[in-house]
C-alpha cells in the first residue's frame, strides 16, 4: 500500500487546523498516511501544545511566512510518501476521500495530480469545484466548473481529465513532482496550483478530477473576500502565469488586452467603489512583472501595504 504524505499549512488558525486533524483521525479510512503540519510563522506558536495532543503528527515551524507555495514546499521536503496530498487546513475530509483518490491514481498511471469534488462546508449540498476549464491565454482566465450549483450529481460524469487541480486538495504523484518540480515559490499564493499543473502536464502527465471523492471546504477563511493582499497577488500572478506559459502570440494579445481593457476597467471599478487604496496595489502588481524575471525569487507582499 502506497504511503500518502498529507501536508497542510497553519497561519494563526489553530482551531481550524485542529478541525482538519480531528476529521482525519475520526473519518479517514486510508491507513498508510503521514500527516505533516507546517506552521507558517503564526503569531503564537501552537506546535508545543499540538505535539502533546497529536503525537503521531509531524510538525514543522517556519519563522517566516513562506506563503502557500513556500510553506507547502517546506512540508514536501520532509515528506516520505509515494503520493503527496497538499490540502488546505480549512477543509474537512470524508471517509473515503484519500482511499478513492489513491485508487484512481493507481488505476491510471497517466495521472500526475488529482483533486476531489469540493463542496462548501457551510452549505454541504452546494458545489465549489468539479473541475476547471482550460486556460484562455489571451485573457489569463479560466472557469471553475459547477461552482455555486446545487449538488444533484449532475457533474459526476466529469471524472477524468480536467484543466487544473484545485489548490484546496491536490494528490500529486511523487514521480510527477520530481519531473515537474515543486510549487513555484515566487507565486506565494494565487495561480500557484494552476502554474504547478501546467508544469506537470508539460512533464507528460494528466490532471484529473475524481467525482467519487468528496471534500468540504471552508472557503476564504485565511485571506478574506477582498483585500490589498489578494488584489496584489491575483493581479501580479495573473500576469506572471501568462509570462511563463502563454504561447508567444497569445501573450502579445494578452498584453494588448490587459493594457487597453483590464487596466482601465480595474481603475474605473476602484474609483466607482471608492477603493482608492487599491490603485497603488494594482500599480505595484504590474510593476513587479516589469522589473522581475519570471523565475525571480522575490515573492513577498510589499511592506507598505501590510
Amino acid at each position: 500500500m502506497k504511503l500518502v504524505s498529507l501536508i497542510t499549512l497553519n497561519l494563526n488558525q489553530p482551531v481550524v487546523t485542529e478541525a482538519l486533524l480531528n476529521s482525519l483521525f475520526t473519518k479517514n479510512t486510508y491507513p498508510n498516511i503521514e500527516i505533516i503540519v507546517v506552521d507558517n510563522a503564526s503569531t503564537v506558536n501552537p506546535i508545543p501544545q499540538w505535539k502533546e495532543k497529536y503525537p503521531t503528527v509531524q510538525f514543522i515551524r517556519s519563522e517566516k511566512n513562506l506563503g502557500f507555495t513556500g510553506g507547502n514546499n517546506l512540508g514536501i521536503a520532509h515528506a516520505k510518501g509515494d503520493y503527496l496530498f497538499v490540502i488546505n487546513n480549512d477543509t474537512e475530509v470524508t471517509e473515503s476521500l484519500i482511499s478513492q483518490l489513491v485508487s484512481t491514481l493507481e488505476q491510471h498511471p497517466e495521472i500526475g495530480v488529482i483533486s476531489p469534488k469540493i463542496n462548501y462546508f457551510d452549505k454541504p449540498d452546494v458545489l465549489q469545484y468539479t473541475g476547471y476549464t482550460d486556460m484562455n491565454y489571451y485573457t489569463a482566465r479560466n472557469k471553475c466548473i459547477g461552482q455555486f450549483g446545487k449538488d444533484n450529481g449532475q457533474y459526476d460524469y466529469l471524472t477524468g481529465k480536467t484543466g487544473y487541480a484545485h489548490g484546496a486538495a491536490m494528490l500529486v504523484k511523487r514521480e510527477a513532482m520530481e519531473k515537474a518540480g515543486v510549487l513555484s515559490d515566487n507565486f506565494f499564493i494565487y495561480y500557484e496550483e494552476l502554474e504547478w499543473c501546467e508544469r506537470i502536464k508539460k512533464a507528460g502527465y494528466e490532471v484529473w478530477v475524481d467525482m467519487k471523492a468528496l471534500l468540504y471546504h471552508k472557503e476564504s477563511m485565511t485571506v478574506g473576500k477582498q483585500s490589498a493582499f489578494k488584489e496584489y497577488y491575483m493581479n501580479r500572478n495573473r500576469i506572471l502565469f501568462n509570462r511563463k506559459h502563454a504561447p508567444r502570440f497569445a501573450f502579445i494579445i494578452f498584453t494588448l488586452f490587459f493594457t487597453t481593457i483590464v487596466i482601465p476597467k480595474t481603475l474605473i471599478t476602484y474609483i466607482r467603489k471608492k477603493q482608492y487604496h487599491f490603485i497603488p496595489v494594482f500599480r505595484d502588481a504590474i510593476w513587479w512583472n516589469l522589473t522581475n524575471k519570471v523565475n525571480s525569487s522575490e515573492a513577498n507582499f510589499p511592506p507598505k501595504f501590510r
